[in-house]
């Protein structure tokens, strides 16, 4: 009886959600859809990541964060209009934040230029984002991102 107990422990803690862990792996999943030479593939390694329903917004140009049962199709959509659009992209991950199993912040810190799809036109940027997680199951329920300037 002791060894299905230490082995029932054993299992319990190898299947613990390590929400630092993910916050990582989220992190570069989403650097690699903006790289210059992104391709389909690195959008669905990120929106593995994601629920079906996910929620998302970007503070202040999206005011609504609903949940959406077409939610990552249409961040697949919006990825694809602007992938490899950039001929530079670097980001660097400052602080990941843990609210358990519930949620996670990462602070993050990127460059890019590029030619918008939309104008023709030739820009770059260079910011920090806060990017705030709520979780469920182990996948993102709901992105909210808010740039720190």
């Amino acid at each position: 009886m002791v060894v299905v107990l230490l082995s029932a422990t054993s299992s319990a803690k190898e299947s613990e959600f390590d929400a630092k862990k993910f916050a990582n792996e989220y992190f570069q999943a989403f650097v690699a859809t903006q790289r210059p030479n992104a391709k389909p593939e690195d959008i669905e390694n990120y929106l593995s990541l994601l629920k079906d329903d996910v929620g998302s917004q970007h503070i202040p140009f999206d005011t609504d964060d609903s949940r959406m049962p077409d939610g990552k199709a249409r961040i697949r959509k919006g990825m694809t209009y602007y992938l490899a659009s950039r001929d530079k992209y670097k980001a660097e991950l400052i602080d990941i934040v843990s609210f358990g199993k519930s949620g996670v912040a990462l602070r993050y810190k990127q460059e890019a230029s590029g030619v918008h799809p939309d104008s023709g036109k030739y820009n770059s940027y260079s910011n920090q984002r806060l990017e705030v997680l709520e979780l469920e199951d182990g996948k993102v329920a709901v992105i909210r991102i808010y740039n720190v300037e």
